[in-house]
C-alpha cells in the first residue's frame, strides 16, 4: 500500500476526530450516539468540506463497503488534485450501506461533493485497513530517506488477541488498551 502525502497527512487526522468522538470525559464508549447526532448535522457539515474534510467523513464511518480493494489502493496514492471522480468509485468499486445514501446525496448536491466523497472513502479504506496503514507509513518514509517512522519495539508486538484484530497496532493504542484493562479489573487510572 502507497500513501500519497495527502492521504499520509488526511489519515492521522480522521484518527485524531474518531478517537475524539469515541470516549466521554468519564471514559464512556459514545461512538454510536455521537455519529448519531453529527449525521443528524450534515447539511452543516457540508461547509466544512473542503477545509477540514476529516471531520465531515467521520458521518460515513462504517457506511462504506469496498467491493474493489485495487481502485482504493489507487485512490490512496494520488494527491488531492488528482482524485477519481465519485461516479467512478460508485460504480461498483465502493458501495454505500443503505442508511449512508441518503448523506451521500446531501453531500453530492454540493459543491466539490463528488470530490469529498471520493476522500471519504479513501479515510474510511484506510480506517478499516488500519493494520496495513503503519506499513504504508514505513515504506514512504523509507523512501524518502527519513527514519522517524522506525519501528518502536524489535519485539514481536503485534502478537495481540483476536479482540484486537481492528485496532491500530501502536503504542498510544496499547498504552490505552492496557490502562483500560487495568482500570475495569480495579486499579486507579494513571493520570
Amino acid at each position: 500500500m502507497k500513501l500519497s502525502p495527502y492521504f499520509y497527512d488526511l489519515r492521522s487526522a480522521y484518527q485524531a476526530e474518531l478517537d475524539d468522538l469515541t470516549q466521554d470525559s468519564e471514559g464512556k464508549d459514545v461512538l454510536r450516539k455521537r455519529l448519531t447526532q453529527k449525521r443528524g448535522e450534515i447539511a452543516f457539515l457540508v461547509q466544512m468540506m473542503e477545509l477540514a474534510p476529516e471531520m465531515v467523513a467521520v458521518v460515513f464511518h462504517q457506511g462504506f463497503r469496498f467491493a474493489r480493494p485495487a481502485a482504493l489502493e489507487s485512490l490512496i496514492g494520488r494527491g488531492a488534485d488528482d482524485l477519481p471522480a465519485w461516479g467512478t468509485l460508485a460504480d461498483g468499486a465502493v458501495l454505500l450501506e443503505p442508511w449512508a445514501a441518503g448523506l451521500a446525496k446531501t453531500v453530492l448536491a454540493e459543491p466539490g461533493g463528488e470530490r469529498f466523497m471520493a476522500v471519504a472513502a479513501g479515510l474510511e479504506y484506510l480506517q478499516v485497513h488500519s493494520r496495513l496503514a503503519p506499513a504504508a507509513q514505513h515504506a514512504d518514509a523509507e523512501e524518502e530517506g527519513d527514519d522517524e517512522d522506525a519501528a518502536e519495539h524489535d519485539d514481536d508486538y503485534d502478537n495481540l488477541s483476536a479482540d484486537d484484530a481492528a485496532d491500530p497496532h501502536n503504542a498510544r493504542s496499547r498504552d490505552e488498551a492496557s490502562d483500560n484493562w487495568l482500570s475495569d479489573v480495579g486499579f486507579d487510572r494513571k493520570d
